[in-house]
């Protein structure tokens, strides 16, 4: 059977060669983007190096675009065997609104795709979360820090402690509650914790899937600008090599360069 990929974020930079290397690999990925016209550019593109590629539109942060892929993707195949959640953003500034927006698609849009997915991911099937170096829960203070270094750590509790990131930027008050005056790594920070709990979740799931996340490094793309010193495929690697893990791999685990990452 045909291994199916969704990558949200993927009409460009390292979701867009993810694609590339997933459809060089065999599976059949489906580009996603908020713009239909650039998706389909994207995936024009892929087609005259030889590559095939679906496509959907798809807005992370918004739940009837999000039902609508996965209603597609039932239609269509049937199920699903590879999810890669590269969907993010990136604002100059910082201020409440910045922080909810950074977290609505980086954290919370990532939750509500793979959420809306898990029915029709395949025993077998393979999560793959883009994450960054700057999620770095060093950049707490430490009573925060410990609360996200709990073994226990629940999604509930962690999408409470998001919300009072925000709360606390409203408020004025991040700082000497010990957030970073970052919403970027603030959001990356809560989607290696989110990483690390499906990944306790699914391991009693009983289809073998595997949820990991990736630090593609520094990369030349929109977001990481001219003078990163990696590729887009260099970038890309990581990701690509959790999503086609063999049985018995790592679960809930962080990597950079397949090796694995302190965070």
């Amino acid at each position: 059977m045909e291994r199916i990929a969704v990558v949200s974020g993927s009409n460009k930079g390292i979701g867009l060669e993810i694609v590339r290397q997933l459809a060089r690999s065999g599976v059949h990925a489906a580009l996603t983007s908020r713009s239909e016209a650039a998706g389909q550019a994207a995936r024009a593109a892929l087609e005259r190096e030889g590559l095939r590629a679906g496509y959907h539109a798809l807005d992370v942060t918004d739940e009837q675009s999000v039902r609508a892929l996965a209603r597609w993707i039932e239609a269509e195949h049937g199920g699903l065997d590879i999810l890669v959640n590269n969907a993010g953003v990136a604002f100059d500034g910082f201020d409440a609104e910045i922080a909810r927006a950074t977290l609505e698609t980086n954290l919370f849009g990532a939750l509500r795709l793979t959420d809306a997915l898990l029915p029709l991911l395949r025993p077998g099937a393979r999560i793959v979360m883009v994450s960054s170096g700057l999620g770095d829960r060093g950049a707490l203070a430490p009573p925060l820090r410990a609360r996200f270094d709990e073994a226990t750590l629940t999604r509930d509790a962690l999408l409470a402690l998001m919300r009072k990131f925000i709360a606390d930027v409203a408020a004025g008050r991040h700082a000497s509650e010990g957030w970073p005056s970052s919403a970027y790594r603030v959001s990356k920070i809560g989607l290696n914790a989110l990483t690390v709990i499906l990944g306790r979740e699914l391991a009693a799931d009983g289809r073998g899937i595997l949820c990991n996340a990736a630090c593609p490094g520094w990369v030349r793309t929109d977001m990481g600008g001219p003078h990163a010193p990696r590729s887009e495929e260099e970038g890309a690697d990581t990701p690509v090599w959790l999503a086609l893990l063999p049985p018995g791999g790592p679960q809930g685990g962080i990597f950079r360069d397949r090796k694995p990452a302190a965070w």
